[in-house]
């Protein structure tokens, strides 16, 4: 495959989309190469770059099936899941923490927290 062509930004022809504009209209790329690079210029700083696909050769998006569903539910209750209290936090937990709020920067007062 030779050099991609290269687009300036909004400047891009019919009949190429990225994957947020494929996955908008219900696609997906299904394997094919990329066909296109479009360029935001920066100052200071190299251009964004995004990545153009073709429209026609896209493919329509696999259904959930309620195995991908449940999969996707344990998938992300993991990743609420402290591993220090075992307790669901209620959003994702930080990498950078490895654990909960309350277990990286416990209460020095303990649990009851001000007497106040």
């Amino acid at each position: 495959m030779g050099a991609l062509p290269v687009f300036r930004w909004r400047l891009a022809p019919d009949g190429y989309a990225t994957r947020r504009q494929l996955r908008a209209l219900g696609l997906r790329p299904g394997g094919q190469e990329v066909a296109a690079q479009l360029e935001r210029p920066r100052r200071r700083r190299g251009p964004l770059v995004a990545y153009l696909y073709r429209v026609d050769l896209a493919v329509p998006v696999r259904p959930m099936t309620p195995g991908r569903r449940a999969a996707l539910e344990r998938a992300n209750r993991a990743r609420r899941t402290c591993p220090k209290c075992r307790r669901d936090a209620g959003y994702v937990i930080p990498a950078a923490l490895g654990c909960c709020v309350p277990c990286a920067y416990p209460d020095p007062r303990g649990p009851e927290g001000s007497t106040l």
